[in-house]
């Protein structure tokens, strides 16, 4: 027996899911559990956490196509580890050490009613599904334009609209992402980037609209006052703020880190979080661009 609704921390890459994910799990109350929908291994790819095949970045999920979905994801979220499965697929020293992580967090997680927590900008599209059909209590963190196409920028990132037009479902849905159609095969990363935070943007704002589960976040707020805002997040999703969660999230949150700190994978779970100062954070990431990228982006966010 699970201990409840699961959470999903969601938004788009570099929004800071994984740092909300590890912060809200550091009160104990939860199983932490990144990125099933990756379609890169590791993180992805592990049919052990979700035994489903992954097709494209930001899977779309729905009603129309959950037959699939909805059995994997339920265990999921339900906690139950797949070994055989994992097995079949995976067999390489880090992936048997991975198996042992998730497979023993699972099953202490579901034998003493922990809740599953979900870090996965790739369910971002979703998130209404995981709301409806997972019972999901959604967290969706949302970053400015400038810093969130920096960070992207600083990265050598850029997003392939492909993956979201190839699937007709989502289109159907979201029809105005069909104007992504233009930027296919565009060089212009920049562009590119502040469409798919238009896109996104719109997208989660209707979504959020229409389902009282899903909550929106501003990473900016978060960062600036860890404290304030974690504490009022762990009451929003039923988390007790106890003395162990504000110890670790302000040790986390404080600590100290150099203004060349980078993007870097962390452990078996693979995810990009590492304690930082997020207050410093902040005006780090507000000088990734020059003035004139800045006030492009700024220009471009705003429909211009």
């Amino acid at each position: 027996m699970t201990g409840g609704v699961p959470v999903l921390v969601t938004g788009l890459p570099r929004s800071g899911t994984s740092w909300t994910g590890k912060m809200l799990a550091a009160g104990g109350g939860l199983v932490y559990v990144n990125e099933p929908l990756n379609p890169q291994h590791p993180p992805g790819r592990c049919p052990g956490v979700l035994n489903a095949h992954v097709t494209h970045r930001f899977q779309y999920i729905c009603p129309d196509n959950e037959d699939l979905w909805l059995p994997a994801f339920t265990d999921t979220v339900a906690l139950r580890y797949r070994f055989l499965a994992e097995l079949r697929r995976n067999r390489s020293p880090y992936d048997l050490a991975r198996m042992a992580r998730y497979g023993t967090a699972f099953t202490l997680g579901r034998l003493t009613g922990r809740r599953a927590l979900l870090d996965d900008p790739f369910a971002l599209f979703s998130a209404g599904w995981f709301a409806e059909r997972l019972g999901c209590q959604v967290v969706v963190l949302q970053r400015d334009a400038v810093p969130f196409v920096g960070s992207w920028q600083r990265l050598g990132w850029t997003v392939y609209f492909h993956e979201l037009l190839e699937q007709p479902l989502l289109i159907r849905d979201h029809p105005h992402l069909e104007a992504l159609r233009a930027f296919v095969g565009c060089q212009d990363r920049v562009a590119k980037a502040v469409a798919l935070w238009r896109a996104a943007r719109r997208v989660v704002t209707t979504l959020a609209a229409g389902h009282p589960g899903i909550t929106l976040v501003r990473y900016e707020d978060l960062a600036a006052a860890p404290e304030e805002g974690f504490r009022a997040l762990y009451g929003r999703l039923g988390l007790a703020w106890s003395a162990r969660a504000r110890e670790r999230v302000l040790r986390a949150c404080t600590a100290a880190t150099g203004p060349a700190g980078g993007f870097v994978w962390h452990g078996l779970s693979r995810t990009a979080y590492r304690p930082m100062d997020s207050r410093l954070a902040l005006a780090h990431a507000a000088n990734r661009l020059n003035p004139e990228e800045t006030r492009r982006v700024l220009e471009l966010a705003s429909g211009g």
